[in-house]
């Protein structure tokens, strides 16, 4: 089966897209091998048995999904992964109460520690809070002078003890008072200054990595208004068939590569519970992250040693991938100039995959979603050749 194809698009694109370049006109004949004489001159790639010419615009009009093949068991798994927050290292900071932003004292990836003041907010419900403590604050005072009278004239024998008890019970509860009117103030953020305003503060050190209010909004009680992360460790998450995600354990280590870039994760959590859509088990590994190099989303290529693999390793690509072509299954590998059929021979399913046992080395990327797509130029293209 030899198939060239040069611009693989749905057919009625295509046609309008040589209308277009012709002045209306389809050109017949010859042009098919002008087209691809002007091609070879302009420096284009030899064609190959089975190829098909995309360019990435292309590739996303025809609404054409990218995944990859995967390598598992003999010992190792690689799989693509992302890179995500620590768990117990995010936090959302929300008002605890509603009000007007007044001040905004972070933006976007900018540092705060703890404590330190994100936003302020004015409310009425800030101003009660903070007169409370004010007049919590002049009772003790009362408090404390009357003590401090009652122990004098008791000392001097003119008061009686329990004019001094009660002196020393009423101060004891005038400080009690304070504290909790203190308290309050604390949990809905801090003192923000004057009477009528309230401070959100941080509640760890990190960055803003997500800011959600702007200045001079209403607010309600509750509602979110940044998030921050202490990105010195971040995590990948990976999701794993039952029979592998068996073999990992807490403390494993994966190796994490971007690039040029490699780092060393430990698994920090193997779920033993599996997703209900995908029917795999996730697994968490923690990432040492204060030379800051890695950055929370981006896609990074993980590896994974699982306990007791020695036997053959072997490939895993999603079903959707899978396409059957004069008989044959075949995937559809990416290239630098569009995709390349491939006929593979299958395994068992695993899942939403297929395990392939030969025909892939397990870490090209491929056409998943709409490879039917693919199938269906090949066809065209084989039509067109006269086989």
């Amino acid at each position: 089966m030899k198939i060239y194809i040069k611009a693989a698009l749905p057919l009625s694109l295509g046609v309008l897209l040589i209308a277009g370049c012709s002045g209306g006109d389809i050109a017949t004949g010859n042009s098919t091998d002008a087209n691809n004489a002007a091609d070879a001159s302009e420096g284009g790639h030899e064609e190959k048995e089975g190829e098909i010419d995309l360019s990435a615009e292309q590739i996303k009009a025809a609404g054409i999904e990218m995944v990859r093949a995967v390598r598992s068991g003999g010992g190792m798994l690689t799989l693509p992964a992302t890179i995500g927050g620590d768990p117990q290292g995010m936090q959302v900071v929300s008002a605890a109460i509603g009000g007007r932003v007044v001040s905004l004292t972070r933006n976007l990836g900018q540092s705060v520690g703890r404590g330190q003041a994100l936003a302020i907010i004015e409310s009425r419900e800030a101003a009660s809070l903070n007169a409370e403590i004010e007049a919590a604050r002049a009772r003790l005072s009362l408090a404390e002078t009357n003590l401090r009278r009652e122990q004098r004239l008791f000392d001097q024998k003119v008061s009686a003890e329990q004019d001094l008890i009660t002196a020393r019970t009423a101060s004891a509860e005038a400080r009690i008072a304070l504290r909790l009117a203190q308290q309050q103030v604390s949990a809905a953020g801090g003192r923000g200054g004057t009477l009528n305003r309230i401070a959100i503060n941080a509640p760890l050190a990190g960055q803003v990595v997500s800011r959600s209010v702007t200045l001079g909004q209403t607010v309600a009680a509750d509602a979110e208004l940044f998030r921050v992360a202490d990105l010195r460790r971040v995590a990948v998450t990976l999701s794993l068939s039952p029979a592998d995600a068996g073999k990992v354990k807490p403390g494993s280590e994966i190796e994490v590569v971007s690039g040029s870039r490699k780092s060393v994760a430990r698994v920090d959590f193997v779920s033993p519970v599996l997703d209900e859509t995908t029917r795999l088990a996730t697994v968490i590994a923690i990432i040492d992250n204060v030379s800051g190099q890695w950055r929370v989303g981006e896609p990074v290529t993980a590896s994974i040693r699982l306990a007791g693999g020695a036997g053959k390793a072997s490939v895993l690509v999603p079903q959707a991938a899978v396409q059957t072509v004069e008989g044959q299954p075949t995937v559809f590998v990416r290239t630098d100039h569009g995709f390349q059929a491939v006929v593979v021979t299958l395994g068992s399913p695993s899942g939403n995959d297929v395990v392939v046992t030969s025909g892939l080395k397990g870490d090209e990327q491929l056409a998943g979603l709409n490879s039917f797509t693919l199938k269906a130029e090949l066809g065209k293209g084989e039509a067109e050749h006269g086989h």
